[in-house]
């Protein structure tokens, strides 16, 4: 199980890598775009440009660490090796704690916006 497990987080890691390379490159055209207008709506393209590269920069931490459990995994499945059993489960715990904030940052956020929501929907009825 834990074989499949590892194929399975390989592949999912290698699209998220994938996925992180088309972010980079949407912030290229971006702040392409962006530079060659300076002037009118496209002027926030530069800073969507540096949203989506901070966004693929925080994507990569989680993505990394599945891609090193899946690794470590393998090695460890492959030679009988202890230490990368431990190093796998060790990425492993920490890519779903690493999930686990940030959903809980998530989730504030999300509350946050409802009530912000809620207060300035109640404030336009007066």
């Amino acid at each position: 199980f834990l074989g499949e497990a590892a194929k399975w987080t390989t592949f999912l890691s290698i699209l998220g890598y994938i996925g992180i390379g088309f972010m980079v490159l949407a912030s290229v055209a971006l702040f392409a775009v962006g530079s060659s207008l300076s002037m009118g709506p496209m002027r926030g393209g530069i800073w969507m440009g540096i949203f989506y590269l901070a966004l693929a920069a925080f994507y990569f931490i989680p993505i990394n660490l599945l891609y090193k459990f899946s690794s470590n995994m393998k090695a460890a499945l492959r030679s009988n090796d202890q230490h990368s059993l431990v190093k796998a489960f060790e990425y492993l715990k920490s890519h779903y704690k690493f999930i686990g904030i940030l959903t809980i940052v998530l989730i504030g956020i999300y509350i946050l916006a409802v009530v912000g929501i809620v207060l300035t929907g109640m404030s336009g009825m007066r």
